[in-house]
């Protein structure tokens, strides 16, 4: 997995933070303003789910997902962004959507850890 240093980041990320939570390897991740951040040993990192067989980047034209059809997946549209391989997808009930073309693709499940709030 590569990482990137998130310089002067001030917002302390974990359970009763606000941000959805999703489980990435061996750990959890938090969603926030369409990046991963991982908190350790008080720095926070970015990252990016990988692209593998249960998270493929493949199109998926007979896809039909959880939301109406036509929907188009960008900024404001009601699901949140992750960054996924060499792209965005959003999150959809558990699952990657990738907009691409006519339709949308799946590009797997993720497990979501709902926000603790206080």
């Amino acid at each position: 997995m590569t990482t990137t240093e998130h310089s002067q980041h001030t917002h302390q990320h974990g359970p009763g933070c606000g941000h959805t939570g999703i489980r990435h390897g061996d750990h959890i991740d938090y969603v926030h303003d369409g990046h991963l951040h991982h908190a350790g040993g008080g720095r926070v990192y970015e990252h990016r789910l990988e692209v593998a067989d249960g998270d493929p980047q493949s199109c998926t034209p007979g896809f039909r997902g959880a939301h109406e059809s036509g929907h188009q997946h960008g900024l404001g549209c009601g699901h949140e962004a992750v960054p996924h391989g060499d792209h965005t997808d959003y999150i959809v009930e558990g699952r990657l959507h990738h907009t691409h073309d006519d339709h949308c693709d799946d590009h797997g499940a993720v497990t979501v850890v709902q926000p603790i709030t206080a």
